[in-house]
């Protein structure tokens, strides 16, 4: 949400409105052209100055390295800016002042306000950040993704990415400059920027911390975006200068700053502030090095910080450059680059990678593809068989309600825990309530709803990613009638613990596995509550194991005999080719899952034994 700070009312009010909008409309057009000149380091809108005091003439204000005249102009290689810029028939004053800017990420001598440069657990705004190749600057914000709300850090492109960065890139807290022990003060990682016309920003991850969106000092939770105007009083909580305050007084600016070798030259879209006369900083300054990345808030009409954010603190005065001011991005542009929220989006609202992703592993593992005998069994979802839902995809079977197979991938380097409390078993309402089993079945009496696509692979990505991958597993469609405490109960609980056992005896590459089970339909499957339900169930975990694709396959078998005696029979967990698996569920996997299974086994199943222990798996 963009929030305007003021309305006008009077005709004057309105028509300065209307020419403020002509001079942002020329600023972006035709600014960049006059950045080309050298001795040019900014363009802007703002009001001109007489003695020192304010005047509420509307001016085109340039900003240049060297103020000259005459042939001083010829040896600056520089052309001389007009008295008038003609904008959409209006003649509109110039202003030239001697200025120049740069980002602010240089650590210069200053008090010290040591709660800013620790490390923090939780971290909060406007305390030490940086990438470990940069000194330190400061975070402005915790903010979320706004497709899957994964929490960040934003500060600037030049604070968390820098000209020896690169996404991926660690990021610690406090910035190496203030502590360099790299390794204990790990915040994330880079995980976006941006360097030009939209701003100097970048946003990192969160890892292992707790964050509190409070700023440091200032004691407000940002909650809007703000867009500046002239004579906004904004305030901001910087890791070298603390709390300053400071008036707008020049928006719509186009600014050029040098980022140094490898980068050079940029014009960054921005606004510029100077100090508050009536509350001053201590030493003079209202920024300094360091206090990049942090946050601009409006001011209410009671002089206090408010919620609303006017914009991304980025640079400040050149070396030699005789006045005191800021530049801050604007905060609508940063965010809309960088596709980020001040607030997290419900699960609901997050925006997830759908299904099953074949190329999961690197090598491209397709889903099974069902054989024509029970082809036109399957559901059929937008004109396929294949469901997608929250890093899992299955086909339905429509006449026995159950799955046919369920395909799911396993990130082992981002699982998360979960409570599964509070979540209800549910149909999919996307497919017909007549073709999906539900809780009918499962009323007084042993049979447990049994996950397919078991629910603690399923818990990895981004926080909201994985609660939406969390519920997406409790449809009917993931769950097929097992016998009470299936998983704990099959000697030991091994068919609950192959997916452990598996990340526990073996280098997995990436920590990455996918995995594909289902019940077997047999013609003899007994039949309970007018449906048949199975007394077989399959399973298939495909790694990679440096740099080789292999795949695993599992058989259960489940004794239903006594069924309506609520008698529990035991469970027999056996080893087995994955062709055995094709021939009992009618489908075929995809040839490179196939040649990836190197087991040999008897051919009649009578004549294996079953797992007794994990131990006994092979899986070479």
């Amino acid at each position: 949400m963009v929030v305007k700070k003021k309305t006008a009312t009077s005709k004057t009010a309105r028509e300065q409105d209307k020419l403020v909008e002509s001079l942002r409309q020329f600023i972006r057009a035709k600014g960049p052209n006059y950045l080309t000149d050298p001795n040019v380091t900014s363009v802007g809108i703002g009001y001109r100055k007489r003695g020192g005091k304010q005047t509420k003439e509307l001016t085109l204000q340039f900003t240049v390295g060297v103020k000259a005249d005459g042939h001083e102009l010829e040896a600056l290689d520089t052309t001389p800016i007009p008295d008038t810029i003609r904008v959409d028939g209006v003649d509109v004053p110039t202003d030239v002042l001697q200025r120049s800017y740069k980002p602010q990420f240089l650590v210069v001598p200053e008090a010290e306000t040591p709660g800013r440069k620790r490390r923090l657990d939780p971290i909060v705004p406007g305390v030490s950040v940086g990438h470990v190749k940069v000194s330190a600057g400061t975070i402005g914000a915790i903010v979320f993704d706004k497709n899957d709300g994964t929490r960040f850090v934003l500060s600037n492109w030049h604070v968390l990415h820098g000209p020896d960065g690169e996404l991926g890139d660690v990021v610690v807290q406090p910035g190496a400059h203030d502590d360099n022990r790299i390794a204990q003060n790990r915040l994330g990682i880079l995980k976006r920027s941006h360097l030009g016309m939209a701003g100097d920003c970048a946003v990192a991850t969160i890892e292992d911390r707790d964050a509190d969106q409070s700023i440091f000092e200032l004691d407000v939770m940002p909650e809007e975006l703000g867009e500046p105007e002239l004579g906004d009083k904004v305030v901001k909580s910087g890791r070298t200068t603390g709390v300053t305050h400071g008036v707008v007084r020049r928006i719509e600016t186009l600014a050029q700053l040098d980022y140094g070798d490898g980068v050079g030259l940029q014009n960054i879209g921005c606004f510029e502030i100077e100090p508050d006369p009536a509350t001053p900083p201590a030493n003079g300054e209202v920024s300094q090095g360091g206090d990049s990345g942090a946050l601009w808030m409006f001011k209410t009409g009671n002089g206090r910080p408010g919620k609303v954010v006017a914009g991304l603190h980025f640079g400040g005065e050149g070396k030699f450059s005789p006045d005191e001011h800021a530049l801050a991005c604007l905060p609508r542009s940063v965010f809309e680059k960088l596709d980020i929220s001040l607030q997290q989006p419900s699960s609901e609202e997050a925006v997830v990678v759908q299904g099953y992703d074949p190329a999961f592993l690197g090598t491209r593992i397709d889903t099974p593809r069902l054989t024509a005998a029970v082809k036109d069994d399957a559901v059929q979802l937008n004109d396929t068989d294949v469901i997608p839902y929250t890093h899992f995809s299955l086909a339905l079977n429509g006449v026995r309600g159950f799955a046919f197979w369920v395909a799911w991938n396993i990130d082992g380097t981002s699982l998360k825990k979960l409570p599964r409390k509070g979540i209800k078993f549910v149909k999919d309402p996307r497919l017909p309530d007549d073709a999906q089993i539900g809780n009918e079945l499962y009323e007084d009496n042993p049979l447990d709803r049994g996950h397919l696509a078991r629910r603690a692979d399923l818990l990895w990505g981004a926080p909201l990613e994985a609660k939406k991958a969390n519920k997406d597993s409790f449809h009917y469609t993931n769950i097929t009638p097992q016998m009470e405490d299936f998983n704990q109960s099959s000697k030991r609980g091994l068919w609950g613990q192959l997916e452990d056992a598996l990340f526990a005896e073996v280098e997995v590459d990436d920590l990455k596995v996918s995995a594909f089970g289902g019940p077997v339909f047999q013609d003899d499957d007994r039949l309970y509550r007018d449906r048949q339900i199975s007394r077989e169930f399959w399973k298939v975990l495909a790694f990679v194991e440096q740099g080789q694709l292999k795949a695993k396959a599992f058989l259960l078998t489940q004794n239903l005999n006594q069924l309506e005696a609520l008698e529990l029979d035991e469970f027999r967990v056996f080893q087995v080719a994955l062709s055995e698996v094709e021939s009992r569920g009618r489908f075929r996997f995809p040839t490179a899952l196939r040649n990836a299974d190197t087991l040999t086994v008897p051919e009649s199943l009578a004549a294996r034994t079953p797992l007794e222990d994990l131990r006994d798996i092979d899986w070479r």
